[in-house]
């Protein structure tokens, strides 16, 4: 039996693992593709041949080790990016081995290979205080203030990514008994979350603003602005 090439398998990882059977994000996707993108590179300097005549046996798990210390070292790579980094290739490789598993010794070297420890951030929360300030920020007596307030009073109520912020809708938001907000969230699963506050705020301000020429819609996307 033929053996799968590098390039088959890279291209199948992308387009049937990742796309078809996980339905991974668009941003996983473009996050493996510099990954891979960088390693190519890499493991075509090293070996003195172009990506294209690469094969699996030439990215083994030293390879790979120097790799992740030339990204750290050279492009200044945190360990935290580091470990991005290896868990793309992991998954690769889990790939591989599933689809020739006469590479499994040579797959399970890279996928043994560990994390590197790094001090976490310590997460931090407004106090009442805080928020009360935040939201007594913006002048309400404005278009703009009144949208500032509405958008932050979503996000502390919500606890909404800012990128899940800027992509909401107008039909998004379900006012009324039960009132929540629609969002798509990370690896694109659908959520809903609830919030009584926003509710009564849109009620008070929203109506007013949607029918200004800069209102809160845009009238052709229905984008929040």
């Amino acid at each position: 039996m033929t053996a799968i090439t590098l390039p088959a398998l890279v291209q199948h990882f992308f387009t049937d693992r990742l796309c078809i059977q996980m339905e991974v994000s668009r941003h996983t996707v473009a996050g493996y593709r510099d990954t891979f993108r960088l390693l190519l590179r890499f493991a075509g300097a090293r070996h003195g041949k172009p990506p294209v005549k690469l094969t699996i046996e030439d990215i083994d798990a030293d390879l790979v080790a120097d790799f992740l210390v030339h990204g750290e070292t050279a492009r200044g790579n945190s360990a935290r990016s580091r470990n991005t980094r290896l868990a793309a290739i992991r998954s690769f490789f889990r790939y591989v081995a599933m689809t020739d598993p006469t590479r499994l010794l040579h797959c399970q070297r890279i996928l043994a290979m560990p994390n590197k420890r790094y001090v976490k951030r310590a997460v931090t929360f407004l106090d009442a205080e805080e928020i009360a300030a935040l939201l007594a920020a913006p002048d309400r007596t404005t278009w703009t203030g009144r949208r500032d307030h509405a958008l932050l009073l979503l996000a502390i109520q919500t606890g909404l990514r800012a990128s899940e912020l800027v992509n909401l809708r107008c039909n998004d938001v379900v006012l009324g008994s039960g009132a929540h907000i629609r969002c798509m969230g990370k690896a694109g699963r659908n959520a809903a979350r609830r919030s009584a506050a926003t509710r009564r705020s849109c009620s008070r301000h929203g109506s007013a603003t949607v029918r200004t020429p800069a209102g809160h819609c845009s009238r052709r996307s229905g984008a929040s602005t």
